[in-house]
């Protein structure tokens, strides 16, 4: 049976790539509004009531606003935004979360897309978290670099025209207010009782992400070794589609890491790169912060409210 999905803010970064992602389903129909509808809302109120699965990859305010106009109780909304990602009522949309996440979301009505930074941090901290390797109260800090279509289209105006501001600028960090978006999102599904410390910055590149959480072995309760670190994502991940842990041995092999990869999928890599003198560990995540980091979990959440396998169209 066909299913009928209408994306609101088909024309933003990540509704593009959705529907790039989309565009040869022959088990899914698409409701589009014309250039000159966009601003109809009656048009736009009833493409939303109209769709089995509505998209919205909007800003907050604008997302909130669209599901306010969802009469219909039929229609399922996966939210691309910030919006919703703590609120009640909505399914975190991460499969891989826990054991029984991908049955929420298949059985969900309202599920809300995971933010980049924020996918890579919690697929990180909240195995951790769980197995009690890292206490929740534990002071947590997250280093990250993200390419920069994360930042919409002004951004990539920014970076990619030749009298861009950041034309010429190889590497910048931003979120000084050390106030993120992602922060409540991070906690919240990381397991911690405080807000990890969060410092976001952005390359010259156009897309890939790295995010990287040192952890101090020594000041652990127990003292954890890096292969008890390895073997609970490794556990927490068996049998994953889109998720691979990478052995310690591939690990220690390793003298660099880039953040173009797994550009173009919708994989997520995790690395424990190791000291054993110093007793430390950083674990690295791996995305393409438009793939895994949005369009790409977007469909893997689609996939599995219509009852389609996770893996279809990847």
């Amino acid at each position: 049976m066909t299913q009928t999905v209408f994306i609101d803010g088909e024309a933003g970064t990540t509704g593009l790539q959705i529907r790039e992602r989309l565009e040869n389903r022959t088990d899914l129909s698409f409701l589009r509004l014309h250039n000159f509808e966009r601003k109809d809302q009656a048009r736009r109120a009833d493409m939303l009531n109209s769709a089995d699965v509505v998209i919205l990859c909007l800003p907050d305010d604008a997302a909130r606003d669209a599901v306010a106009m969802i009469q219909n109780t039929n229609v399922k909304v996966i939210d691309a935004s910030t919006a919703h990602r703590v609120a009640k009522g909505w399914i975190y949309g991460m499969p891989e979360y826990d054991n029984n996440q991908a049955e929420k979301i298949a059985s969900a009505s309202r599920v809300t897309n995971p933010g980049c930074y924020a996918i890579a941090s919690i697929s990180i901290l909240y195995p951790l978290t769980k197995a009690g390797i890292v206490p929740q109260s534990q002071a947590i800090t997250i280093n990250a670099i993200s390419g920069y279509s994360g930042g919409g289209k002004q951004m990539i105006s920014d970076f990619e025209t030749a009298n861009g501001i950041y034309a010429n600028t190889p590497f910048r960090v931003y979120g000084l207010d050390l106030n993120h978006k992602h922060l409540q999102e991070v906690q919240k599904w990381g397991g911690l009782e405080y807000a990890p410390l969060l410092v976001p910055s952005v390359g010259n590149f156009r897309q890939g992400m790295i995010v990287q959480v040192p952890l101090q072995l020594w000041s652990l309760p127990g003292n954890p070794k890096p292969e008890d670190v390895h073997a609970a994502l490794a556990s927490h991940y068996a049998g994953q589609r889109f998720v691979t842990v990478k052995s310690l041995a591939e690990t220690d092999k390793m003298s660099g890491l880039g953040p173009e990869g797994l550009n173009g999928t919708n994989e997520l890599h995790l690395y424990v790169f190791r000291n054993d003198k110093t007793d430390q560990v950083v674990v690295m995540g791996l995305i393409d912060n438009l793939g895994k980091g949005a369009s790409g979990q977007a469909v893997q959440n689609l996939n599995l409210m219509i009852g389609a396998s996770q893996g279809v169209g990847f």
